[in-house]
């Protein structure tokens, strides 16, 4: 078999000076489900792996969704190519026979694995996590995630519920345990397999959580008390949000203790005390995961493989915590779109320890709740989910995928997005203000109802397409035809302008005022705005960026 090896300048400049060998990186991509970026929260093990990292600070999923955003990652190629907007439907046969990120590695000699949750279970993954197409050995899934949603959860009355808070003793768990400890043991016992094995390797890690319920143990409860705990700085739906752009989260009320507090569909709100109680246990969840992602971390330092593994830290998308009085996904907002992504190159991102020091000591957040480390090399310009696959590749010393053509459905291997590479080795000052992410979102009606949140293929009557750069979101909500897959760009049902120097909570639609030309001045010589949203939107429809976009 050939292998595509290319070793960037970069990588031969780390070479020469003796940092690292000339064998390939392996790769160890870890991806937390529902996280969103902008939080402060005792993570420890995330905050040390940042540090001797680069730091995406302004990374964007295509679609806050798992499924969507999952197979949108993973193939390099967007919603609109993946054509997958819910979970019902498997790429290969619906769109396109696309190359994922782990199937170009097993192509070029890599041993690929998967635990926990990376595909999305299900269609959405040919109920195989695409195997055997992107994994050389059968997935892994938590035995214990069959419990996930079942009624395990102690109320207040003695009983057992299937709650939206689920803090619970461990202990007292069917089987024991919680998926994302089975994972971590799977994936530690999967390390020490190929540690001297012949080939480099391809090790994806899913953790379930901060996903609901919030089954957690219940000590990490401990670190948020409820006294301290905050509501949202914009918790009430602002009055200019079309009604089109909220996500009723439908989710989260069919749970049992939601479910007990009637709340009015479909903006609530949910009472205060209750708001509180969800953040501190998103915010538990988080540490949860942190403290699993610890121990694995720790488990690659004493293998002796951080100094020749590759580590990539990101999520699916973020998770509304109670902002413009929304919960979950489901959106195009920042928080349900922003993700962080953290990537650590051995001897680029940081200095490869020396012999008998570790690279990621484990730290315990109970004795450690307010542990600093030095900030890792930032990357502030606006970055892309799809940009992980040429990425993680160029990164590894295999030659990136070319750029899409224009109408990529039968060109199985290629990218809609860019690689980042050279920005981790080459940090530059200042910001591409001209750089663009896009995401976008499905809804089957003008109003929140019921399927808002995630409507079937066959019921999508909108999508909402909005471009994030460093001073503004835009988002329009156009007719969509999902028999043709077609946006009507002509059609628009509503808009949503952001301009994030004055409003960077997103609280503030001034869409309606551009008409009149008050906003006009405040977007200062960049272009004429009918035509940059024109261009912009065709770029999601035509396959080919705008001009003054990457």
């Amino acid at each position: 078999m050939s292998h595509s090896y290319i070793w960037p300048t970069f990588l031969t400049q780390t070479f020469i000076l003796g940092v690292l060998s000339t064998d390939p990186l392996n790769v160890l991509l870890i991806v937390s489900d529902d996280l969103r970026s902008s939080l402060e929260v005792s993570s420890p093990n995330l905050d040390q792996l940042a540090s001797k990292s680069a730091v995406f600070l302004n990374a964007f999923a295509q679609q806050a969704v798992c499924g969507p955003s999952r197979i949108s990652f993973l193939t390099s190629r967007r919603p609109d190519t993946t054509r997958l907007y819910d979970f019902n439907s498997y790429w290969r046969v619906h769109a396109g026979n696309y190359t994922t990120l782990p199937q170009y590695f097993k192509s070029n000699g890599y041993t690929t694995m998967s635990v926990g949750k990376v595909f999305h279970p299900g269609i959405a993954s040919n109920f195989s996590d695409d195997y055997p197409y992107s994994w050389s050995v059968p997935t892994y899934h938590p035995p214990s995630f069959a419990y996930e949603k079942r009624k395990v959860c102690k109320g207040q009355d003695g009983k057992l519920h299937a709650n939206l808070l689920c803090a619970v003793n461990v202990s007292e768990m069917p089987l024991g345990t919680l998926p994302d400890m089975e994972s971590t043991a799977e994936a530690q016992r999967l390390l020490r397999t190929v540690k001297d094995g012949q080939s480099p390797f391809f090790l994806a890690v899913g953790y379930h959580k901060p996903h609901v319920p919030f089954r957690i143990p219940q000590e990490f409860l401990k670190l948020y008390p409820l006294e301290n705990m905050s509501l949202a700085p914009d918790p009430d739906v602002p009055k200019g949000l079309p009604s089109v752009a909220y996500n009723p989260w439908t989710d989260i009320r069919k749970r049992e203790d939601m479910q007990a507090l009637n709340i009015s569909f479909p903006y609530g709100p949910i009472p205060k005390d209750f708001q509180l109680r969800i953040r501190q246990h998103y915010f538990a969840a988080v540490s949860y995961m942190d403290s699993e992602l610890g121990k694995l971390l720790s488990t690659l330092d004493d293998l002796d493989l951080a100094k020749n593994t590759m580590v990539v830290f990101t999520s699916d998308h973020g998770w509304s915590l109670g902002e413009h009085g929304e919960w979950a996904k489901y959106s195009n907002f920042d928080v349900a779109t922003q993700v962080p992504l953290i990537i650590y190159v051995p001897g680029v991102t940081s200095a490869v320890e020396k012999p008998g020091k570790k690279t990621f000591p484990f730290w315990d957040v109970f004795q450690h709740p307010h542990m600093r480390f030095s900030e890792g090399r930032a990357v502030r310009n606006v970055v892309e989910l799809v940009d992980l696959f040429p990425t993680v590749s160029e990164l590894a010393g295999l030659k990136p995928p070319p750029p899409c053509p224009h109408s990529s459905f039968a060109v199985q291997l290629c990218t809609e997005g860019s690689s980042r590479a050279l920005s981790i080795q080459v940090l530059k000052e200042g910001i591409d203000v001209e750089a663009i992410a896009y995401s976008q979102y499905p809804r089957p009606s003008d109003a929140p109802q019921a399927d808002s949140d995630l409507p079937s293929l066959a019921d999508i009557r909108i999508m909402g397409y909005s471009v994030r750069s460093h001073s503004y979101r835009f988002t329009v909500w156009v007719t969509f035809d999902p028999v043709n897959f077609t946006a009507n760009l002509t059609d628009i049902h509503a808009g949503e302008l952001y301009l994030l120097k004055d409003d960077p909570g997103q609280d503030h639609n001034i869409y309606n005022s551009i008409m009149h030309g008050t906003a006009l001045v405040k977007l200062g010589s960049r272009l004429p705005w009918g035509t940059a949203l024109r261009q912009h939107l065709l770029y999601f429809t035509a396959g080919s960026k705008p001009n003054g976009t990457p």
